[in-house]
């Protein structure tokens, strides 16, 4: 990591401050788009980049960043769990969700939030679902899954939310934090296509929490595996329609796409970083300018 990216030049250190996203992979991110495009529409002397960090260089990557005074970053896979060891403290929600993607620099202590948990609910409260009675499927156990859990706790009526995932040992802890929370959590077996198939067609709700989709790879769950009218919700967001949402196009499901997931807990990031109103306009302008808006 280069610490002098972080640093302003001359007079303007007094009022300059940085921002970064860290993760691997993270050459994708359109994170550094969104937020400077933010802090320009409202002219503050803000920079934010992306650095790429491996997982065995994490402690020392949060050092260098706290060294190096950083004003805020974000995080994202895979180590929005394990950078919890590296930091001060935690807000309540990130200490429920045991995952953080935001911290913020508070006279010199890294304090973590999780603004995941408001970018997951805010598209399904966008679109007023009815959570009485209602199956939910999620696919991964890591911090995405978390901070799912964390903002569907607070919703009354879910039946069941079943969650299935490779590693075992994840999925475990995960099942363990969901009834910790309330919610009916059940483990699935990845590899029980029938029972997949079967689970994810009861389900009125599916969500994608993991990073299958980012390299264009195959979804486990086929047009066949969805009830036509369900929510399907793919937090990736790069490409916009990853095989999974264009299966759940073809059996004529609600999609929700992953970028209004990073819309919104941009948003939350930088009222924490700034304490001033996020323009959401804004950011959703520098997206669309990408790619344009989905259909």
């Amino acid at each position: 990591m280069n610490k002098n990216a972080l640093k302003g030049n001359g007079d303007s250190r007094k009022s300059f401050k940085s921002f970064c996203i860290i993760g691997d992979p993270v050459s994708h991110s359109l994170s550094p788009l969104i937020h400077n495009s933010a802090f320009s529409s409202l002219n503050l002397n803000y920079s934010y980049i992306a650095f790429r960090v491996p997982q065995t260089e994490l402690e020392e990557s949060v050092y260098s960043l706290k060294k190096a005074d950083i004003a805020g970053f974000n995080v994202t896979l895979p180590h929005k769990v394990n950078v919890i060891n590296f930091i001060d403290d935690l807000s309540i929600e990130a200490q429920k969700a045991g995952a953080v993607n935001t911290v913020n620099n508070e006279n010199g202590k890294l304090i973590g939030y999780n603004t995941d948990i408001h970018g997951l609910i805010a598209p399904l409260e966008k679109r007023q679902i009815d959570f009485d009675g209602i199956e939910i499927l999620i696919l991964g156990a890591g911090g995405s899954c978390r901070a799912a859990l964390v903002a569907l706790s607070e919703k009354t009526g879910i039946k069941k939310i079943n969650i299935v995932n490779r590693d075992q040992k994840k999925l475990d802890k995960i099942i363990s934090m969901g009834k910790e929370l309330g919610l009916n959590c059940i483990p699935l077996n990845y590899d029980n296509n029938n029972v997949l198939k079967e689970v994810s067609l009861n389900s009125k709700i599916i969500i994608n929490a993991t990073s299958i989709g980012l390299n264009n790879e195959l979804s486990p769950l086929k047009s066949n595996f969805m009830s036509e009218g369900a929510f399907v919700f793919d937090i990736v967001y790069r490409p916009v329609f990853t095989n999974l949402l264009n299966n759940a196009k073809d059996a004529g499901c609600n999609l929700i796409f992953g970028y209004e997931m990073l819309l919104h807990q941009a948003k939350k990031s930088f009222e924490i970083w700034t304490g001033l109103q996020g323009p959401l306009d804004v950011m959703e302008k520098s997206l669309f300018g990408i790619f344009g808006e989905p259909k």
